[in-house]
């Protein structure tokens, strides 16, 4: 199991895109949370099997109808399996 901290900036905020982040990661079945930062990006923590964290991260490159992405930062981290499901956070 993986864990990975992105950070996406461009367009991602208002354009639904942590509803889309929460529909793909439960799909991916990872686990972890979403939430919109005050400068505009948005930051994801995410857990799952390796295959599934490349896919999410893939996902990210992109974003949902609407958005833009103009970067996406990664950072692995050490697996926690901490997170029961994947939910938006304030």
């Amino acid at each position: 199991m993986k864990r990975v901290h992105i950070f996406v900036e461009g367009r991602v905020q208002g354009v639904f895109f942590r509803h889309y982040t929460k529909e793909t990661a439960t799909a991916y079945n990872i686990k972890g949370w979403v939430r919109n930062l005050h400068d505009g990006r948005v930051e994801m923590v995410c857990e799952g099997s390796g295959e599934d964290i490349e896919r999410m991260i893939e996902w990210c490159r992109q974003g949902p109808p609407g958005s833009y992405v103009k970067k996406i930062d990664t950072a692995r981290e050490e697996y926690r399996g901490e997170f029961e499901y994947f939910e938006i956070v304030r």
